[in-house]
C-alpha cells in the first residue's frame, strides 16, 4: 500500500526556515519522481519542487528558486523540502506526491501525480 506522510509544518516568522519531511512506504523510492506541491486558500494547487531520486535531478518553481531545496534519503525512504527565507506568500498546505502509475513522469504539473499525502500546514506570519 502506497503511503506518503508529510510533517514539519508550522508557524514561522518571515525570513525564517522550516524543513518538511515526506515519509514514504509501499514502493521503491529509487524509481519515482517525488513532488512537493502547495495550495493556498482560494488558489489552485501548484508545483513547488520535484526530484528524480534515481539520478538526483531537481526542478523548482520560479517563486522558490534559491530559497527552497529538495533532497531525498533513499535509505530512509524520505524526501525533504528545506525552506529558507520564508515569505507570507509561502503560506499554504504543502503536499508530497508521486506519479505511481507513470514512473517516467518528471514535472511540476500536479495532474500527473496520483498518490498524495494528507498535507502539512505552513504559515508565515509575524
Amino acid at each position: 500500500q502506497v503511503q506518503l506522510v508529510e510533517s514539519g509544518g508550522g508557524l514561522v516568522q518571515p525570513g525564517g526556515s522550516l524543513r518538511l519531511s515526506c515519509a514514504t512506504s509501499g514502493f521503491n523510492l529509487d524509481y519515482y519522481t517525488i513532488g512537493w506541491f502547495r495550495q493556498a486558500p482560494g488558489k489552485e494547487r501548484e508545483g513547488v519542487s520535484c526530484i528524480s531520486t534515481s539520478d538526483g535531478d531537481t526542478e523548482y518553481a520560479d517563486s522558490v528558486k534559491g530559497r527552497f531545496t529538495i533532497s531525498a534519503d533513499n535509505a530512509k525512504n524520505t524526501v525533504y523540502l528545506q525552506m529558507n527565507s520564508l515569505k507570507p506568500e509561502d503560506t499554504a498546505v504543502y503536499y508530497c506526491a508521486i506519479p505511481y502509475y507513470r514512473s517516467y513522469y518528471y514535472s511540476l504539473a500536479p495532474d500527473g501525480y496520483d498518490h498524495w499525502g494528507q498535507g502539512t500546514q505552513v504559515t508565515v506570519s509575524s
